[in-house]
């Protein structure tokens, strides 16, 4: 009996210290969330000023030759895709809903792709699903590693300044790039999410173009208009990948809040099923133990009597 009391003691032990490994866990990503959350809403201002500015260049010089109706894209195209995963685990099903959302897409697009994957395992699963994978990005574990990854990405996926310039001249017309990512729904959940960064969008052009310039002061573009028109869209990609990564960052960690939330509560319930366990052998004992004195007791009594 004594032997199974120690067993139990042991693995109620070990289910308390993994229950403060799992808790310890559920804070880093609490803080976490919160931390990506804050840098998406930081960069508001700072994407309506890239906005503002993409608008008065297409007012002032019509997109400078960028050609917001394109050409049907071919079957030879090259289209470009940065999916944004996860390198470590305990994340649900995170990298599986991304990873099939972009398959998903990216079959009903025509052209050749041509994948960027961000993340280890989201990285394995497109592989194993025959796409042709063209770089593997770690996942920055900080705020502030988010724009040397960016940098990174865009420079191996050809949409540095050279790429928007050639976009500005209206030239690879039929080439695309894609976004694909996790963001942060209401509540502690997320959704797939999917964003076409390159060429840019008629609609969307000419939306930004009817912007009302904040103040009474009409803007005016200094120097060359292409190469304007050319750094702003760099800085609009450059927003769009930092948001797709930070918000898929806050979704990583609301999947693995959500698992350790789940992890916590099922060893409260192993710890009241091992605890119930350990009393009832416990007092198991105790009322063997009552047993043995009351029988020796009486067994001495009649000795006595004899």
């Amino acid at each position: 009996m004594s032997d199974s009391t120690a067993s139990l003691r042991r693995k109620i032990h070990s289910a308390v210290d993994l229950q403060s490994v799992v808790r310890t866990m559920k804070a880093l990503a609490i803080s976490s969330i919160g931390q990506y959350e804050q840098s998406v809403l930081a960069l508001t201002d700072y994407y309506r000023a890239v906005a503002l500015g993409l608008g008065v260049c297409f007012r002032e010089s019509e997109a400078e030759g960028l050609r917001p109706e394109r050409k049907r894209q071919t079957a030879t195209a090259m289209v470009g895709a940065v999916v944004f995963g996860s390198d470590q685990g305990l994340v649900g099903q995170f990298n599986e809903v991304v990873a099939d959302y972009a398959l998903k897409t990216l079959a009903a697009l025509p052209g050749t792709p041509q994948v960027w994957a961000v993340g280890e395992r989201v990285h394995g699963r497109l592989a194993d699903a025959g796409l042709p994978m063209m770089g593997l990005f770690s996942v920055p574990n900080s705020v502030k590693a988010i724009t040397p990854l960016v940098g990174r990405i865009l420079v191996e996926s050809g949409t540095n300044g050279s790429a928007a310039a050639r976009f500005t001249a209206g030239q690879d017309e039929d080439a695309e790039l894609h976004l694909f990512y996790n963001r942060p729904i209401s509540g502690e959940g997320y959704e797939p999410a999917h964003q076409r960064l390159l060429p840019l969008d008629g609609i969307w052009c000419r939306e930004l173009a009817k912007l009302p310039w904040p103040t009474k002061t009409p803007p005016e573009i200094m120097g060359n208009g292409t190469t304007t028109l050319r750094e702003l869209i760099h800085e609009y990609l450059f927003v769009s990948l930092f948001r797709a990564c930070a918000e898929s960052l806050a979704s990583e960690n609301a999947s693995r809040l959500a698992a350790m939330q789940r992890a916590d509560k099922n060893i409260n319930e192993l710890l009241d099923d091992l605890n119930g366990k350990f009393h009832r052998l416990r007092q198991s004992a105790i009322d063997e133990e009552l047993f043995d004195v009351v029988s020796g007791f009486e067994a001495l009594s009649n000795t006595k009597g004899h």
